[in-house]
């Protein structure tokens, strides 16, 4: 059975270098499409994807992944900050892996730009005023 997921894969710095996408494709006949990427040598990395191939496939290429110490997370649809309950105090700016999320200087207003975001969602569990929301 074919199937497709979008995941969020969160590389520790020891496997950065290694050319894990392509052992997706080429030793479990995984197809990828990377939707969002940043991966630097010797740096935690975040990469989004949806890989599609058998389940079968796809079930054997998340366990290597995992093996090699990569978190799997299922991609969920987008992240939104609720600027009405908002108050600014930069909680989520220590958390958010890709710096989508910043204190403006000097007004220290909380800034997030959705280009930057991979959607892991370290950001929505942080925010004491539930600002931050998972949109499905």
């Amino acid at each position: 059975m074919q199937v497709s997921h979008r995941i969020v894969l969160h590389f520790p710095r020891a496997v950065t270098g290694e050319p894990i996408i392509y052992r997706l494709a080429k030793d479990y006949g995984l197809m990828f499409n990377i939707l969002k990427a940043s991966v630097s040598p010797q740096e935690e990395g975040l990469m989004v994807l949806e890989l599609s191939g058998r389940d079968t496939d796809f079930q054997h290429g998340a366990a290597y992944l995992k093996e090699r110490g990569i978190r799997l997370q299922p991609l969920v649809q987008d992240i939104r900050k609720n600027d009405d309950r908002c108050v600014d105090c930069g909680a989520c700016v220590g958390v958010c892996p890709t710096e989508a999320l910043t204190l403006e200087r000097p007004t220290m207003r909380l800034l997030f730009d959705p280009d930057k975001c991979v959607v892991c969602g370290e950001c929505v569990p942080c925010c004491p005023v539930n600002a931050m929301e998972l949109q499905f």
